[in-house]
């Protein structure tokens, strides 16, 4: 899980530069030691679903920094951490869509004009439709 050394030092972040001018809350604060992973956070929300909007600007800027490190478009890697944060949590697994085919070329009947109505207002009465017939073979059960 962890890609950093095995030296017995904590490698922390630093605090953004706008933090350390302006202040603020430090809400969450995660970390991996001896591959188990570590956090601490702050009851913040009195609405917990709030945290939801956290976590997905979170996803947002991870998969912007894969982007801006070139491993990967920031789409690609929104969707990659998306699919893991939803199984992990114990979502169904949805396959990625295979990219579309282009349909068959259609037929197409020759152009019709447009009817009018006869006079009175009223269109013809449409012809019925002949019932679907009925398969005599006996189904097994």
């Amino acid at each position: 899980m962890s890609q950093f050394s095995e030296e017995h030092v904590y490698d922390a972040l630093a605090l953004p530069n706008d933090a350390l001018a302006n202040g603020g809350v430090e809400i969450l604060r995660a970390g991996i030691i001896d591959d188990e992973l570590f956090v601490t956070a702050r009851h913040a929300f009195s609405d917990p679903a709030q945290w939801g909007e956290v976590l997905a600007e979170i996803v947002r800027r991870l998969a912007k920094l894969y982007a801006a490190e070139g491993e990967l478009e920031a789409e690609e890697a929104l969707a990659a951490i998306a699919a893991a944060f939803a199984a992990d949590l114990g979502a169904p697994m949805i396959e990625t869509p295979k990219p579309a085919r282009k349909p068959a070329a259609k037929k197409t009947k020759p152009a019709t004009t447009a009817r009018s109505k006869p006079a009175g207002g009223k269109r013809a009465a449409k012809p019925a439709r002949a019932a679907p017939k009925k398969s005599s073979a006996k189904r097994k059960r």
